[in-house]
């Protein structure tokens, strides 16, 4: 394949932060419809193995979808929102050194700098001209790993966490419904296995794993929840009879 020789190994290689921040949402999200796939799933096949009643089967995995929802979004929002305050508190100290103390903190950039392979005047060199274009940018990024133009959202979160689980759970929702009532319980069974092994597959791809292991592992923990579910459900159903 012929590439562009005015195009750098940076342009070709998509390494910036920017690439890896969307990997890590995009990731964030398939687990979060993993997690919406098995929580309901368990849920729904539970009740389906208590009652036949398709209203009842509905009710408790719209519910179930609602409160789970709620949850990865408050849980989110929250994580990231701690997450953020911490980053500005660290960025505000930064700010302070800099104006403070402007050479200790021109020796620290170049030292950490030198750590990171260059030579002492190479190091030197580079410290000053990113201090110069934008100090508080070059430490962050170099001392804290902090992109100051580029803070987590925590209301970006919380959305697409409630989405991801939203999507995840309407596929146990919809599958239960569609066959006939005593087929519902395995059919929704192979399908949210085949699913979490879509999510799984889709989870090692991103993250450059082994397929074969990632599937395994949210495929077996998906059977476990809902043979579970499904044997409290039943015991349930038989007791209440």
């Amino acid at each position: 394949m012929s590439t562009d020789p005015s195009l750098s190994h940076a342009d070709v290689e998509p390494h910036s932060g920017g690439i890896s921040a969307k990997l890590n949402w995009l990731r964030a999200g398939v687990m979060g419809a993993n997690d919406g796939i098995v929580s309901t799933a368990g849920l729904v096949v539970g009740v389906a193995a208590a009652t036949t009643d398709e209203s009842t089967i509905l009710t408790a995995g719209f519910a179930g979808l609602a409160a789970g929802a709620v949850s990865m979004a408050l849980g989110e929002y929250v994580s990231v929102s701690a997450q953020r305050d911490t980053e500005r508190a660290l960025l505000h100290k930064e700010r302070r050194e800099l104006e403070e103390m402007p050479d200790a903190e021109l020796e620290e950039l170049t030292a950490l700098l030198e750590g990171k392979g260059m030579s002492r005047p190479t190091a030197r060199t580079a410290a000053k001209e990113m201090t110069e274009r934008d100090a508080l940018s070059a430490h962050a990024e170099v001392e804290l790993g902090i992109d100051p133009g580029a803070l987590a959202n925590p209301w970006a979160a919380a959305f697409s966490s409630a989405v991801a689980f939203t999507v995840g759970a309407l596929v146990p929702l919809l599958v239960i419904v569609l066959p006939p009532a005593d087929l519902r319980v395995p059919v929704t069974f192979v399908s949210v296995l085949v699913a979490l092994a879509l999510t799984g597959s889709v989870s090692a791809w991103l993250g450059g794993a082994r397929r074969g292991r990632a599937m395994s592992r949210v495929v077996i923990g998906g059977a476990l929840a809902m043979i579970v579910t499904y044997a409290v459900g039943l015991a349930f159903g038989t007791a209440t009879a």
